[in-house]
């Protein structure tokens, strides 16, 4: 996607308010802008997204009028999708000088590991940036409700939850064909959306081999290679899975698009895109007792 798709589809999530913040960013480091212009011209948008002065903005302790933003405890009038999108633009231009990031090894430990090189591959691209931040958003409402589903001959009533891969997967097996890239496409996006915002969680929920095995198969995995990924499921497992999912989403979409594109690309990087993250998840999200999120099960 080239940077005018991308502004274009950060204009259609952002808010008139959200706009308003950026067009004070441009204010203060040149000329100002309209905010109302910027829906218009998807490429200056995009500019100011990246701008070290957004952050700043809409998470630090800029005064604007009489409001203080981002101050302890205090009310940022952004929309949470700004929030995340200046999170992930803000990742991106610390891991430019970055030598190391931490990894999750268990609750309150981490290891140093030296691939910041290639989490600055994975954030080069602004579509890769863009993701991110639709996935996180994405997430602050999770849909939940009942399905039917015929099970032994007669048909039953399940439950599925978008924080809940099992239950979720049960879907493919209700679902038209038409409707199945859809389903992948939400698997992959919940897999990634654990592993890099509440890694401990998916990790200490441990499986049982019933409901690993469905979840494999869910993947497309042959049985040949299942016994590769079977045992407790750590981060690696769930990596494995979430990018099977990405693929089968883009496989089985009807048309190729650019966004499709995008979902391939994570596939082929999901460590990469569960890795940034984390490093947004432990700078920005947590840290300041963000409400965006609550623990799943909470």
């Amino acid at each position: 996607m080239d940077r005018f798709a991308v502004g274009s589809d950060y204009a259609g999530h952002l808010t008139d308010a959200d706009l308003g913040l950026l067009a004070s960013v441009a204010a203060d480091s040149g000329p100002a802008v309209d905010a109302s212009s910027l829906r218009s011209d998807p490429v200056a948008l995009l500019r100011l997204l990246e701008h070290p002065g957004a952050f700043r903005t809409v998470l630090g302790d800029t005064v604007l009028g009489d409001t203080v933003l981002g101050g302890p405890g205090e009310p940022v009038p952004a929309s949470p999708f700004l929030v995340f999108a200046v999170s992930v633009q803000r990742a991106a231009a610390e891991l430019e000088s970055a030598g190391h990031v931490p990894e999750r090894m268990g609750p309150r430990q981490r290891v140093p590991l030296f691939d910041a090189p290639a989490l600055r591959d994975f954030l080069a691209a602004p579509a890769r940036r863009l993701f991110l931040a639709e996935l996180l958003a994405s997430f602050t409402r999770v849909a939940s409700g009942r399905y039917r589903a015929r099970v032994g001959g007669r048909m039953r009533t399940r439950r599925f939850s978008e924080l809940d891969p099992v239950r979720l997967a049960g879907l493919l097996e209700a679902v038209p064909q038409a409707e199945r890239p859809g389903v992948y496409r939400r698997l992959g996006d919940v897999t990634l959306f654990l592993t890099g915002v509440f890694p401990d969680y998916a990790t200490a929920h441990a499986l049982g081999p019933v409901n690993a095995a469905r979840l494999l198969r869910a993947a497309q995995l042959p049985a040949s290679q299942q016994d590769r990924v079977t045992g407790p499921p750590g981060i690696e497992f769930w990596e494995h899975l979430g990018a099977r999912w990405y693929r089968a989403a883009r496989d089985l979409a009807p048309v190729a698009t650019a966004r499709i594109t995008v979902v391939g690309e994570v596939a082929d990087r999901f460590r990469q895109a569960r890795r940034v993250l984390n490093h947004v998840t432990d700078q920005y999200l947590f840290p300041s007792g963000n409400p965006w999120f609550a623990p799943p099960g909470a």
